[in-house]
């Protein structure tokens, strides 16, 4: 039996960034997440978001990939979403792009303080603020997709 650490955070947006997940929704959109990956196994740490994207912190199994973790919580989640009758009147689409980097251990408690704290970040500063600081920080490109 594989012993792994793998922790990983991953960050994706609504279609457009549209701002559709209002707090009661958000809410139940991110009940049902957590239930969901219990039932797929998937072992998220953390999960909070704002009104047009999601943070998760993911611990990763050996069977695991980064894109089927992702395929699973975004498909599902806008599957329910969207045949949940009278949840939202507009559809619940995800951006096709998302963002994943691996947390070393030693700052999963940091990494933890972040997302929980979305809300009051997200006060001061814009999703597409936050986004381009990350494609800044990990040194990633627009055009670049695969991570090479």
């Amino acid at each position: 039996m594989p012993y792994t650490k793998v922790c990983l955070h991953y960050v994706w947006s609504t279609k457009d960034r549209e701002q559709i997940l209002s707090k009661p929704l958000r809410n139940l959109l991110f009940d049902h997440i957590r239930k969901n990956a219990i039932e797929k196994k998937i072992h998220i740490d953390r999960l909070n978001g704002y009104t047009d994207h999601v943070h998760c912190l993911v611990w990763l199994k050996p069977t695991q990939t980064i894109s089927g973790i992702i395929k699973l919580l975004k498909g599902e989640s806008a599957y329910w979403f969207n045949r949940r009758a009278g949840v939202q009147n507009a559809k619940l689409e995800w951006q096709d792009e998302y963002f994943v980097v691996s947390v070393s251990e030693s700052i999963v408690p940091k990494v933890r303080m972040y997302i929980d704290n979305q809300e009051i970040h997200h006060q001061k500063k814009t999703f597409m603020e936050e986004h381009k600081e990350f494609m800044d920080k990990y040194k990633f490109k627009d055009d670049e997709h695969s991570g090479d």
